[in-house]
């Protein structure tokens, strides 16, 4: 593809790259929104499955951020996000269920892929299995693992693997309220009723695997289906689902994280950025850690070419 001189390529359109491409063109700065999947939003995947979104990457955000509370201030007004609850349930084998309070976690009645479309309004992207550095400026968005088949990275933080699974039932009859953790378990790590979060009360339950269970199952996910629906039958006493649903993510969540937000370096090539969930001094990598890395490099950029 040829590219227009003065023109910087973003890779990876999910939330760290959308955020990146909005500050580029707050900046005035010419660029091109590359993914490889057919949808944006990475991580933040909502596939509509029996009729309606179901997200099967990240389960919520939240929102520390003062600078990403104004963001999602403005996805608040717009319907496109809501609280969602500050308690889950924590679940572990042989145990009654308790309780755990935290930071408000928040959805969106649309699926969290709208969040990204929403960023991207006005700003288009190309579908494109990159396998090379393109010419000129990069700026890459997403996972080290996946960066690094590019450019190299010294101190890259590795990928734990998660197969996410949705079931449908007639009814779901959980024994906690919205979400769960699953401690002590070797399959289930994380348990979510969809419709809760959706807000259409549906009877959509979301699971995450382990990454030891997914590491075994990254070859054919299908094959979680039966050994994951034994588990939440016996974990939560669920009956037989009318359908299901199996997605991997090799690259589902950082093992580590960065000092620092995002990186950029010359090359003899060009400009190289990286940018991510990966990228969070806090070490607590999340969806707005991803939204400040990339808004973090866009604007490192442009003060890199001023």
């Amino acid at each position: 593809m040829s590219i227009p001189p003065n023109t910087v390529t973003i890779i990876g359109a999910g939330i760290a790259g959308a955020a990146c491409a909005v500050a580029l063109r707050g900046g005035g700065i010419p660029f091109r929104l590359v993914d490889r999947g057919r949808a944006v939003g990475g991580r933040m995947a909502s596939p509509e499955l029996h009729g309606r979104r179901v997200d099967i990457g990240a389960g919520y955000f939240t929102v520390r951020d003062h600078e990403f509370t104004e963001v999602v201030a403005r996805w608040e007004s717009a319907g496109l996000a809501t609280p969602w609850t500050d308690t889950f349930g924590v679940v572990k084998p042989d145990a009654e269920p308790t309780s755990s309070t935290g930071p408000v976690r928040w959805s969106t009645p649309a699926g969290l892929r709208s969040l990204v479309r929403d960023l991207l309004t006005g700003i288009s992207s190309t579908t494109d299995e990159v396998t090379e550095i393109p010419t000129g400026d990069v700026l890459l968005a997403m996972p080290d693992p996946q960066a690094q088949r590019l450019a190299p990275i010294a101190d890259a933080v590795s990928y734990d693997p998660v197969v996410t699974l949705v079931f449908g039932f007639d009814t779901l009859p959980l024994p906690f309220e919205h979400a769960a953790f699953v401690n002590d378990h070797r399959v289930v790590e994380f348990v979510a009723d969809d419709g809760s979060r959706r807000g259409d009360h549906a009877p959509v339950l979301v699971v995450h695997t382990t990454a030891e269970f997914a590491r075994e199952h990254l070859e054919q996910p299908a094959g979680a289906i039966s050994p994951v629906t034994r588990a939440i039958g016996e974990l939560l006493g669920l009956p037989t689902p009318q359908w299901s649903h199996a997605h991997r993510w090799t690259f589902a969540k950082p093992a580590g994280s960065h000092g620092e937000t995002y990186r950029l370096i010359d090359t003899d090539t060009g400009t190289l950025g990286f940018a991510g969930d990966q990228w969070c001094p806090t070490g607590s990598p999340r969806i707005e850690s991803a939204w400040r890395s990339g808004t973090d490099l866009g604007r490192a950029y442009i003060r890199s070419k001023q």
